[in-house]
């Protein structure tokens, strides 16, 4: 089994920032891309952005310039750094990672349980 555990949510003002955190742990032989998502009550759950076991990212067009995700992969880890937060940014977030469990063995898709951040105005 497989457990992906986030933290570093919150409460913050508009402008404010908030580092994410979600440690991948259990059966893991490798892992594959990384990703942080994010649903906002009423809305579809949106990829907000991700990276590759070699550190290649892409962002959701309505972060860009302002979240940065980044990987330890000696800790099976990966973060949200998050600045100039918005209302809009407000969301349960979760983590997504593309694990394979054994040698030889597929990539299967884990999710976190979710984080809450709320942006105040």
């Amino acid at each position: 089994q497989v457990q992906l555990v986030e933290s570093g949510g919150g409460l913050v003002q508009t402008g404010g920032s908030l580092r994410l955190s979600c440690a991948a742990s259990g059966k893991i032989f490798g892992i594959n891309a990384m990703a942080w998502y994010r649903q906002a009550p009423g809305k579809e759950r949106e990829l907000v952005a991700d990276i590759s076991s070699g550190g290649s990212t892409n962002y959701a067009d309505s972060v860009k310039g302002r979240f940065t995700i980044t990987r330890d992969n000696t800790k099976n880890t990966v973060y949200l750094q998050m600045n100039s937060l918005t209302p809009e940014d407000t969301a349960v977030y979760y983590c997504n990672a593309n694990v394979r469990p054994t040698i030889g063995s597929f990539f299967y898709s884990y999710w976190g349980q979710g984080t809450q951040v709320t942006v105040s105005s």
